[in-house]
């Protein structure tokens, strides 16, 4: 007893492989140029299809690489498209180093805006608060050396007080 979703699916798959047998011989004999994706469109199936049927797909490949004096003319060699997939990997491995490093400079930028615009950032002013650090600084050492001095005068005045209860404190001298 038979299954009749796979003997529709073998019927399917049967009629697509025909499709592509078709659409091959033409590519062929108009001498156009064979790729997977062009036979897919002209055979109305995905490419997919052909990847998972090596027996096409070594078909395909075989007809493509067909030298002219067998009656087809290779537009595109193997190794040009290969140097071309190199080419284009190559570019993309640049584009993808270049990628990296305009997002982490974008990601810099946004970081900073954001502290700034946050107010946990430094002020856009910074040369402003620099010389009222140093004015502030300046005023801290006057009124230090202000304090030093009303210090020694206070020691001054309370040794003069000493001496003075001192003084009162013996009595009068003697005469």
């Amino acid at each position: 007893m038979t299954n009749p979703m796979i003997d529709g699916r073998r019927a399917d798959s049967s009629r697509r492989r025909e499709r592509v047998s078709k659409a091959l011989e033409v590519l062929i004999t108009s001498g156009e140029d064979i790729t997977v994706s062009g036979l897919a469109r002209s055979a109305r199936v995905d490419r997919t299809f052909l990847y998972r049927h090596q027996d096409l797909l070594e078909r395909v490949h075989a007809a493509a690489t067909t030298p002219a004096e067998q009656g087809r003319i290779a537009a595109v060699s193997r190794a040009s498209l290969q140097a071309d997939l190199a080419n284009a990997l190559d570019r993309n491995r640049r584009l993808t180093a270049r990628i990296r490093q305009l997002e982490q400079r974008l990601s810099v930028q946004f970081g900073e805006a954001v502290w700034t615009e946050s107010g946990l950032g430094a002020p856009a002013d910074i040369d402003q608060l620099q010389r009222q650090i140093v004015r502030l600084e300046q005023e801290l050492a006057d009124k230090a050396d202000e304090l030093e001095q009303r210090t020694e005068e206070l020691e001054a005045a309370r040794a003069a007080n000493r001496e003075l209860t001192r003084t009162l404190n013996t009595g009068p001298a003697a005469s």
